[in-house]
C-alpha cells in the first residue's frame, strides 16, 4: 500500500504521539471532531493502528518501521514499568521539568499551571495542562492522586528520564 506524504505524515503523528487518543490526533490534524479522526484512521491507516486494552490508539511495528520518527515512548529497563525516554510536545516537556516529583506531594492542575507561568513565561489554558498531565498519565510518566481534586505528580524520577521535544 502506497502512502501520500498527508498520510505518511500522519501515520508518523500516531507512531510520535503513541499511546494516544482522538481528541490529540484532531488536535495535531486540524480536524473538527474526533469522529473523524476516526473515519481518517479507518479509512487511511487501518492496516498501521490498533487500539489496545483501554482504547489507546497505538502504531504497529510495521507503522514505526514504515515512517522515520522515533516512537513517542520506549520502556525502561525492566519493560514492564514507567518509560526510560519519550517524545512529548513542548509544553508536556516543561510540565516534566516543573511537576513534583515521585517521592514529593502531588499538585492540582492549578499548581502546574502556575508553575509554568512562573518558570517559563507562557500562559497556557488550565484544560490544555490538563490534557497534557492526562496525556503524560497515558504515557506511565505521571500518577494521579484522587483528593479534592485530581492531582499529579511524576511517576518516575526526572534522572531517569529522557525527554525529548516533538514537532
Amino acid at each position: 500500500m502506497t502512502l501520500s506524504e498527508e498520510t505518511r505524515d500522519r501515520l508518523a503523528d500516531v507512531v510520535e504521539l503513541q499511546p494516544t487518543k482522538n481528541a490529540e490526533l484532531q488536535d495535531r490534524w486540524g480536524m473538527e471532531s474526533g469522529s473523524e479522526v476516526h473515519q481518517y484512521l479507518e479509512g487511511e491507516l487501518s492496516d498501521y493502528y490498533f487500539r489496545d486494552d483501554n482504547s489507546l490508539i497505538r502504531a504497529t511495528e510495521e507503522a514505526a518501521d514504515l515512517v522515520d520518527v522515533e516512537p513517542g515512548i520506549e520502556a525502561g529497563p525492566d519493560d514492564g514499568g514507567a518509560p526510560s525516554k519519550i517524545r512529548v510536545p513542548e509544553r508536556q516537556a516543561q510540565i516534566v521539568e516543573v511537576l513534583a516529583g515521585p517521592d514529593e506531594k502531588s499538585e492540582s492542575v492549578v499548581s502546574v499551571l502556575h508553575k509554568l507561568r512562573e518558570r517559563f513565561d507562557v500562559d497556557p489554558d488550565a484544560e490544555d495542562v490538563r490534557s497534557d498531565l492526562q496525556s503524560l498519565r497515558r504515557k506511565d510518566v505521571v500518577d494521579v492522586e484522587y483528593r479534592t481534586v485530581p492531582t499529579f505528580r511524576l511517576a518516575v524520577s526526572r534522572e531517569e528520564l529522557e525527554v525529548g521535544v516533538s514537532d
